[in-house]
């Protein structure tokens, strides 16, 4: 378990191995989610950009919308 002191600025420095689980360099940008019971989680935000591609598949064509349009009414008429 890593522990870290706040300083009277309300700062404090990330422990090492907690920066390695979340992938942190320097620049990066946290997000803090408090919890019902108390507790916080802290994620690692992504710009937008870096969302391109995340869905691609290798060797699988792109879907257009009229693709997925035909998908959706064929598996609505087998329903």
């Amino acid at each position: 378990m890593s522990e870290s002191t706040i300083t009277i600025k309300g700062q404090t420095t990330l422990p090492k191995i907690v920066r390695q689980a979340l992938d942190l360099e320097p620049g990066d940008r946290l997000r803090y989610v408090i919890l019902d019971d108390g507790q916080v989680r802290l994620m690692r935000t992504r710009p937008v950009a870096e969302l391109a591609g995340l869905l691609q598949r290798k060797g699988q064509r792109p879907v257009s919308i009229d693709d997925m349009d035909r998908a959706i009414a064929e598996g609505a008429a087998k329903a």
